[in-house]
């Protein structure tokens, strides 16, 4: 009906009559100075890149798994519940990474979703942007916005996953542990399940070699990864510039992590 409605507007307003019938609704265009502003205003929004979402609310359709042959059987760690996207691991089982990507590939985009964490969770997760699974590697290339519920203060971070690199990228610290509580920034916010607000909103912005992260309206990482992201080895494993958007299960320690209102738009 919506697309019915605005050929109609745009015939009426846009075209060579001043009045048009479709589907019984009536348009008259008495002012054109008026008419050839809306015109604008319609070209103006078919032109801008509009939010999608990537997650249906009822199944996993348009994602995919991927992990090492020996843990496919984990792969119903990533499940649907109640709405959102689920993984749930148990301590005791042992298990690499297992990823659930997004099918389609982005380059520049803006991706927001809401992540909810609880403060019993001792294991590790993070969002993909410009990544890539290698099957033949069973490894997983490109950046993450680490999402680190046993120290939230790190969620925002950027790790580079890729196999070359493995180290932070912002804050510029180098290997995994050298990340400190002080690295967070100012005014840092991270909403744990038992507390009163338990859902967080993940802001991620890619747009050419810089990568911003904004948590729950704070700026964490506002990163340029020029040299990085555009180098040799990101440029073989074609990451960093371009690629999948992903969900991470990290290998060890007991997790439950909970996603919903997954959207992006891409940037022109």
């Amino acid at each position: 009906m919506f697309a019915a409605v605005f050929v109609a507007a745009w015939n009426a307003q846009c075209g060579e009559v001043s009045t048009k019938q479709m589907n019984g609704l009536m348009i008259t265009v008495e002012d054109r100075s008026a008419a050839a502003a809306t015109c604008e205003e319609m070209a103006g929004s078919l032109a801008e890149p509009q939010w999608r979402s990537l997650f249906n609310g009822k199944n996993l359709d348009g994602w995919t798994v991927k992990s090492r042959p020996e843990d496919r059987d984990k792969h119903g760690y990533w499940k649907v519940v109640d709405g959102a996207i689920e993984a749930e691991t148990f301590a005791n089982r042992k298990h690499n990474y297992i990823w659930l990507l997004h099918d389609e590939e982005y380059d520049d985009f803006e991706l927001r979703m809401k992540v909810q964490t609880f403060a019993g969770t001792t294991g590790n997760s993070g969002v993909q942007v410009r990544s890539r699974y290698d099957d033949e590697a069973s490894w997983l290339d490109g950046p993450q916005v680490d999402i680190h519920p046993p120290g939230p203060w790190r969620t925002g971070f950027l790790y580079d996953e890729t196999r070359e690199a493995k180290i932070w990228l912002w804050p510029d610290v180098g290997r995994a542990a050298n990340a400190k509580s002080h690295h967070a920034p100012t005014g840092w916010k991270w909403f744990q399940s038992d507390s009163g607000e338990s859902w967080n909103d993940v802001h991620i912005l890619c747009q050419g070699t810089k990568i911003k992260t904004i948590i729950n309206g704070v700026t964490v990482a506002d990163y340029d990864g020029a040299g990085r992201l555009d180098d040799a080895a990101h440029r073989q494993h074609e990451v960093g510039m371009r690629g999948h958007i992903g969900l991470q299960i990290h290998p060890g320690q007991q997790l439950r992590i909970r996603f919903k209102d997954i959207r992006v738009k891409e940037i022109r």
